[in-house]
C-alpha cells in the first residue's frame, strides 16, 4: 500500500492527493484572503495616518489647554498667598488690614443667615431620611 501512495505522488508532479474524488493541495489551512488591491490599501493606510495625526494634534491641544489653566490656577494662589503673608505681617506689627475687618464683619453679619441655612438643610435631611421613597 506503501508503494501505492508513493506511485500516486511520482504520477501527480504538483503534489496534489485524490481523497474522495476530490482534490486536495497540500499547504495552509483555512480561508485564503482575498487579492488585495494594493491603491486601495495604500489608501487606508495614508487615511488612517491622517487620522491618527489629527488625534494626535487634538490630544496636545488639550494637554496645552489644561496646562495653560493649571498655570493660571497656580498664579491666583500665589497671590492669595502673597496677599496672607502681607496680612499677617501687618498684623505682626499691631495693625489690622481693613480686608480682615470687612471679612469679619461680614462674618457677623452672615453667622444668622448661614446657621438658619444649615437649620433648614438639617430638617430637610432629617424629612429626606424618614422617607421610605
Amino acid at each position: 500500500m506503501a508503494w501505492m501512495r508513493d506511485n500516486k505522488l511520482r504520477l501527480n508532479p504538483d503534489k496534489t492527493q485524490v481523497a474522495g474524488g476530490k482534490v486536495k493541495k497540500p499547504g495552509k489551512r483555512g480561508r485564503k484572503p482575498a487579492k488585495i488591491d494594493l491603491k486601495a490599501k495604500l489608501e487606508r493606510s495614508r487615511q488612517s495616518a491622517r487620522e491618527c495625526r489629527a488625534r494626535k494634534k487634538l490630544r496636545y491641544q488639550y494637554l496645552e489647554e489644561l496646562v495653560s489653566s493649571r498655570e493660571r490656577a497656580i498664579c491666583a494662589l500665589r497671590e492669595e498667598l502673597e496677599m496672607y503673608k502681607q496680612w499677617c505681617m501687618a498684623m505682626d506689627q499691631g495693625k489690622i488690614p481693613s480686608e480682615i475687618k470687612a471679612l469679619l464683619s461680614g462674618e457677623e453679619q452672615s453667622k444668622p443667615q448661614q446657621n438658619m441655612s444649615k437649620h433648614n438643610k438639617a430638617v430637610k435631611a432629617d424629612a429626606n431620611s424618614h422617607n421610605p421613597w
